[in-house]
């Protein structure tokens, strides 16, 4: 075949930019096996991500790296690279494992954009990302791809790609994007193939538990696809922590805090946040121009500790019954962070957007596991356990009226579809949001006949289903918005394919969940 005579003119044309840090290093030995990404997107710009690798599993969690590299990045206009929008050159340091961050800014808002990074005569993969419309903008579409819950061990990543060809304008990541601990031996048979690594409790076991997500082809795509916003759960740290408490028997939280902090540096090394996410902040707002902003939530560092905790289990306390709990209904409680609640109420006062989204880690809409009598158990992990706080969000809601609130959830490893009311236990009482929980990526599902079963308990629960895997999609116009529940058939087969389960509807200036 004849070489494409653009192909060859670009290839000469770019060669000595990549060249330009050193001599070429074999193609065997990739700088970039982990792809690249892109995240909080503005109108003016977004963040770009990249880490540099030789040995993605070294157990250092250097990545098989030494020294700072110097890095180039660029962005363009066109997928060709013909017309550069940026571009400019950064350090890959070793005290952030060689992971980059760049926060670019001056370009056009509402527009795609394409990017590369290049270290060491070796060029990145290219990614597609996008910058928000102006914020005063009449914005006319919001394509979102709604995610968490990712257990490497239990099955294949294809639900990414399968939200990757969807072609979503922003993704949205809800938390458990790893699980920090293997299962046992006594599990084997659950394991589709096995993360190989201790559990994770220092830096480089976290670091390595990103870094092998991160080969596997299907998240590189979605990543690839299209900007995110991502918000963590617990298991990027240990399961069912709360605030600075592990669910450990004798770890003290100062003990606990080493963990958290190992955790946290390398969630914000290995995700395309901005640098104010490196003081650990994480709940921040993004804007759609005036179609929709979205307040995307931090549910375990700041809060509380797990309520009436047990002595023998370290604080896990997962299903309590509330007349022997009073910590549950104990008002000084909080879910968020007194801070963090503050923060969300002003947002939620000022706002301006036809929709107004809150993409958080656990379900809010509340499951009695009984009839609301006072010895109904709760799982105290999630908003249940935090009731008092709950209803401060809810009266939030109710008062300050934004505009079309939409809650996103993750966590549960099932699909549900729920009416936030006003007064939780008082399922009567007026809907103040639309919740939709999305199952997981791959981890496996709650009991679904058991929890059917509590379901004429739970009115506000429109819909629930937790023995398929997959994720959610939504599409937004100034008139309504659209959710499916995407379910892959079969999480070990890395062909799977991928089906619309459920299709809801919320209508602008109604929150009620409407079937499509």
């Amino acid at each position: 075949m004849r070489p494409n005579r653009r192909a060859v003119i670009s290839g000469l044309v770019a060669a000595p930019w990549v060249l330009r840090f050193g001599a070429a290093r074999a193609a065997s030995a990739s700088l970039f096996p982990l792809g690249v990404a892109s995240g909080d997107p503005s109108s003016d710009g977004m963040v770009l991500w990249t880490r540099l690798a030789l040995d993605p599993l070294a157990a250092d969690g250097q990545g098989g790296m030494a020294g700072a590299v110097p890095v180039r990045w660029e962005v363009a206009e066109d997928e060709a690279f013909n017309r550069i929008a940026v571009s400019g050159e950064t350090i890959a340091e070793s005290a952030r494992a060689h992971s980059v961050h760049v926060e670019t800014a001056g370009l056009r808002p509402g527009r795609p954009y394409w990017y590369r990074f290049a270290a060491q005569g070796q060029r990145s993969p290219v990614g597609l990302t996008r910058t928000a419309p102006a914020p005063a903008a009449h914005a006319d579409r919001l394509r979102l791809a709604i995610a968490s819950c990712s257990n490497w061990e239990r099955g294949y990543f294809s639900a990414y790609r399968h939200m990757a060809e969807e072609r979503p304008d922003l993704t949205l990541f809800l938390g458990d994007y790893i699980y920090e601990y293997s299962l046992g031996r006594d599990r084997s048979a659950e394991v589709v193939r096995p993360y190989g690594l201790e559990e994770a409790t220092t830096l480089a076991g976290y670091r390595n538990r990103y870094a092998l997500h991160r080969t596997d082809p299907d998240l590189q795509a979605l990543h690839a696809a299209a900007p995110c916003l991502a918000v963590w759960d617990d298991h990027e740290v240990h399961d069912d922590y709360s605030g600075v408490w592990s669910k450990t028997p004798g770890v003290t939280p100062d003990a606990f805090q080493a963990r958290r902090a190992a955790a946290y540096q390398a969630f914000f090394e290995a995700m395309p946040v901005r640098r104010s996410g490196l003081s650990s902040r994480l709940y921040r707002r993004a804007r759609w121009g005036r179609l929709a902003e979205l307040h995307m939530l931090d549910g375990r560092q700041h809060r509380s500790r797990q309520p009436c905790p047990d002595p023998e289990t370290g604080g896990k306390g997962q299903v309590i019954a509330d007349a022997l709990c009073p910590d549950r209904l104990d008002p000084s409680r909080t879910f968020l962070g007194f801070d963090q609640e503050r923060w969300l109420y002003d947002g939620l006062g000022q706002g301006d957007a036809r929709w107004t989204i809150l993409g958080q880690n656990l379900v809010m809409a509340g499951l009695r596991f009984g009839d609301g009598g006072p010895d109904t158990p709760y799982w105290t992990d999630t908003w249940d356990g935090f009731p008092a706080a709950r209803a401060r969000l809810t009266e939030a809601l109710a008062t300050l009226r934004p505009r079309n609130p939409v809650v996103f959830s993750g966590d549960y490893h099932s699909f549900w579809a729920n009416e936030v009311k006003r007064d939780p236990a008082d399922p009567s009482s007026a809907t103040v949001a639309a919740e939709f929980v999305g199952s997981s990526i791959t981890s496996g599902g709650p009991p679904h006949d058991a929890i059917m079963g509590f379901m004429r308990h739970n009115p506000q629960i429109r819909f629930f289903e937790g023995r398929v895997r997959g994720y959610m999609t939504a599409d937004l116009t100034p008139d309504r918005m659209a959710v499916a529940y995407r379910a892959v058939s079969d999480v070990r087969d890395p062909a799977t394919t991928v089906s619309t389960l459920a299709a809801w509807v919320v209508e602008d200036g109604r929150p009620a969940v409407l079937a499509a």
